[in-house]
């Protein structure tokens, strides 16, 4: 028992990585590798985020209409909604242009993040 309580964390680091050796060699005979896999999943996890955090700052933006309607407006508020929603917008093309992906649109990219200023690339 005290050897598994002094080794508990390598004993885990040795168990995932042979997890991670085990499910790419299952997964290359798929014809697709681990990486591709986790940044399809990732992809798909980032954009139903973004559209979940734009919903959410839509009701924010609600919020400060309502304060602006009756004058108790905060503008801090105001400036760090409109901020987060506008860097929320840009990620995808921020992420894109770190990576050196070859196009900035949702379907010319590597990545596939999409950019939300340009029309029609951000939701298929």
């Amino acid at each position: 028992m005290k050897f598994i309580k002094n080794n508990f964390w390598a004993i885990c680091s040795w168990a995932f990585v042979l997890t991670l050796l085990a499910a790419d060699s299952f997964a290359a005979g798929e014809g697709s590798s681990l990486m591709t896999t986790a940044q399809t999943k990732a992809t798909n996890v980032f954009q139903s985020v973004k559209t979940i955090t734009f919903i959410v700052g839509g009701f924010g933006l609600v919020g400060v209409a309502y304060q602006a309607a009756i004058g108790k407006v905060n503008w801090k508020w105001f400036a760090g909604l409109a901020v987060g929603l506008a860097l929320l917008a840009a990620a995808g093309a921020i992420v894109e242009y770190a990576t050196g992906a070859s196009g900035f649109s949702g379907n010319d990219s590597k990545t596939g993040l999409g950019d939300t200023f340009s029309t029609g690339s951000a939701y298929k």
